[in-house]
C-alpha cells in the first residue's frame, strides 16, 4: 500500500500540500476541490490505476491519493491523523489563513506522516477508523469521470520510476536489516560453538591428565 500525495485545503484554497513522487496530482486535485462538497462528508474517487480519499470538516477538504490496491482504512487513518494534528497545530486560524500559508511548517508533517502510514501503520489508528470505513459502501466509491464535465477530465501522469524507485528502496532496506540479523545470528551461533568446542577440549584434557588440576600431565 502506497500513499504519493497529501493536501489540505480550505474550499479551494490549498493551505499545505506534500507529494512523494512526481506527477500532475496538483492539477487534478485542483478540479477535484471545485467538485467537492463543503458539507462533512468522506468519499474516494477512482482516477485510472489510484484512488484519491478525502474527507471534509468544517469546510475543510483533507485529501490524500494511493495506488488502487490499497485498502481504505488505512488512507482514511493517515487522513484522520494529518486532521488532528492540523486541527491542533493551527486551530481557527484556519479558516482566514492565506493559500499556502501553513505549507512551509506542515508540510513535512505530511511528508512524515505518509512516510509511517506506508511503512507502518500506527494499530491505534486504524482501530479508530475501522467501524466508519468497514460500513462504506460501493457508493462512495465513484469513478472520477462521473464528477469531471466535458472538456474536464485530464490525465492523471504518475513517475512510475519514482514509484518503481521507493519500493525498490523500502526493499533494499528490509534486505539489509534481514543480512544484519542473519550475521549476528551466525555470529552467536559461532561464538557458542567455539564456547562449546573449549569446554569439551577442558574436559577431555581433564580426563586424560587426573582432573582439573592436570596433576598427571605437570608430572
Amino acid at each position: 500500500m502506497t500513499i504519493v500525495y497529501a493536501l489540505i485545503a480550505r474550499g479551494k484554497a490549498v493551505l499545505a500540500e506534500f507529494t512523494a513522487t512526481a506527477g500532475n496530482f496538483p492539477t487534478v486535485t485542483r478540479v477535484l476541490l471545485n467538485k467537492i462538497p463543503t458539507e462533512a462528508t468522506r468519499m474516494s474517487y477512482v482516477w485510472d490505476a489510484h484512488v484519491f480519499h478525502y474527507i471534509v470538516e468544517n469546510g475543510v477538504t483533507y485529501l490524500c491519493m494511493a495506488d488502487e490496491q490499497s485498502r481504505r482504512r488505512v488512507p482514511f487513518a493517515f487522513l484522520e491523523d494529518i486532521k488532528t494534528k492540523f486541527g491542533a497545530q493551527y486551530g481557527a486560524s484556519i479558516h482566514t489563513a492565506p493559500a499556502f500559508s501553513m505549507n512551509a511548517e506542515f508540510a513535512p508533517i505530511l511528508q512524515r506522516q505518509m512516510d509511517a502510514f506506508n511503512s507502518n501503520p500506527p494499530g491505534d489508528s486504524l482501530q479508530g477508523v475501522r467501524s466508519q470505513i468497514e460500513d462504506v459502501r460501493a457508493g462512495m466509491l465513484e469513478n472520477v469521470d462521473k464528477v469531471l464535465e466535458r472538456g474536464e477530465k485530464i490525465e492523471l501522469l504518475v513517475d512510475k520510476t519514482d514509484q518503481l524507485n521507493q519500493q525498490a528502496f523500502r526493499f533494499d532496506r528490509a534486505s539489509r536489516s534481514l543480512r544484519r540479523t542473519m550475521y549476528w545470528r551466525k555470529v552467536k551461533t559461532g561464538v557458542a560453538a567455539a564456547g562449546v568446542a573449549v569446554i569439551l577440549m577442558f574436559a577431555a584434557g581433564a580426563t586424560a591428565c587426573g582432573g582439573v588440576t592436570f596433576s598427571h600431565c605437570r608430572s
